[in-house]
């Protein structure tokens, strides 16, 4: 994300190239309401038709009503339905009745929640190797497991192998063409002068701390490569890292302000003199657009293309060490050296991640990884949006459950270890 206003300030980013400004055209209001198109015979109802924003809402309702009996959830953009995947066996078709009178359009598949659990435990055990990463796609049923191109000889040998021992149907293998990593460089967003030069990563999301004191979210491999952050190139820290996490279960930064009568607005500045308001968080479904905005390469839009994904980075301090790093979401949203930390949100406003790393670039296309916000809050106790939305997924819910439960996420997260 761009860096947002810091006392009294606030800092223009343009938007460049022919993908910023389309993906900024489709940031112009437009109607996108929610139709609830539901006819009722006694308990049925017919598939609701959903907007992109009021499609996560609707997985939240059911992923907290249905558990581990709703075995993925993706958002078909053409026919604008919410899809739920459901297993086959025990519980299995209450689960399905249940989301079809939620309004869901449910899809039998032969992996369940467990099933595909149990395939990322075993590639986490057996082939956590530099330049890998998986992620769970509902839309094959299937973990989609990807080697960058430093997996090679011996390691693609045991990579491919692993996935072929998980059997038929529950993994796909494919190949990046650029290489896996994380996304701090030095340049103009918010900086850090440490030993051997300058980092540069990007502001993500300006939240309130437990304490009620301002302060921004940002990758957590920022926080740990430095603790003190400035507003520009070359200028005096305006900001502490209060706690980070990285590697491990997420890559997420708490960094507080250091003056407390900080301007610190909810929104995301789009570059144009535009700005989106940030009223939320909400979690990620696979198919739906998503917009990112990081200090190198600005405004560019991609969907979400995996969930609860696992990369496993080459570590920048041990040659022979590998940074894994849990729970992250997947896009094929492009980013640069520099766009870490930025911020991933929807078109109505919705937080829905920080740029973590990837491979590829703006010009060739490529994949990108990010740290999911509801987990970032939860953890931290941070608060995001003018109404105090903390801790957990979407919270400005509508309300139209169809029989699903009310109520937001907890969006728990695990504890991740303090930063410096």
């Amino acid at each position: 994300m761009s860096h947002q206003r810091t006392h009294g300030r606030k800092a223009a980013i343009a938007v460049g190239g022919a993908a910023a400004l389309g993906a900024a055209a489709l940031l112009l209001p437009h109607a996108d309401a929610s139709q609830n198109g539901t006819s009722r015979n006694g308990a049925a109802a017919t598939v609701r038709t959903l907007s992109a924003a009021d499609a996560p809402r609707l997985a939240g309702q059911l992923r907290r009503m249905l558990g581990d009996s709703a075995a993925g959830f993706s958002y078909d953009g053409t026919r604008r339905r919410l899809v739920v995947n459901v297993a086959d066996g025990d519980g299995g078709d209450d689960a399905a009745a249940r989301a079809e009178r939620a309004g869901a359009d449910v899809r039998r598949v032969a992996n369940s929640t467990a099933d595909l659990a149990a395939a990322a435990r075993t590639l986490r055990t057996r082939a956590t190797l530099p330049g890998t990463a998986w992620a769970v796609d509902p839309r094959t049923d299937k973990v989609v497991v990807t080697a960058d191109a430093t997996v090679t000889g011996a390691r693609w040998d045991r990579l491919e192998a692993t996935v072929r021992g998980l059997g038929d149907g529950m993994a796909t293998l494919k190949r990046s063409s650029g290489t896996f990593r994380t996304l701090a460089s030095g340049g103009d967003a918010i900086f850090s002068q440490v030993t051997g030069g300058t980092v540069r990563c990007s502001l993500g999301f300006n939240v309130t701390a437990a304490d009620g004191s301002p302060a921004f979210l940002t990758a957590g491999h920022c926080g740990v490569a430095a603790e003190r952050w400035s507003d520009a190139q070359g200028g005096q820290p305006v900001a502490t890292v209060d706690r980070a996490t990285f590697p491990g279960a997420g890559d997420f930064s708490l960094v507080r302000y250091d003056d407390p009568g900080t301007d610190a607005p909810s929104e995301v500045n789009v570059g144009g003199g535009r700005t989106v308001p940030i009223t939320g968080a909400v979690d990620a479904v696979v198919g739906q657009t998503v917009f990112r905005m990081g200090s190198t390469t600005a405004l560019h839009d991609g969907q979400v293309t995996g969930l609860d994904a696992t990369v496993n980075f080459q570590s920048e301090t041990d040659p022979n060490g590998v940074d894994t790093v849990t729970g992250l979401i997947r896009t094929d949203v492009c980013a640069e050296a520099g766009d870490s930390g930025g911020s991933l949100f929807t078109r109505d406003g919705g937080a829905v991640g920080l740029t973590s790393g990837g491979s590829g670039d703006c010009a060739s296309g490529g994949e990108t990884f990010f740290q999911p916000v509801t987990t970032a809050l939860a953890t931290t106790g941070a608060t995001l949006g003018d109404g105090g939305d903390g801790a957990g997924a979407d919270q400005r819910g509508d309300g139209e459950g169809d029989g699903a439960d009310d109520g937001a996420d907890s969006g728990a997260g695990q504890q991740g270890a303090a930063g410096q």
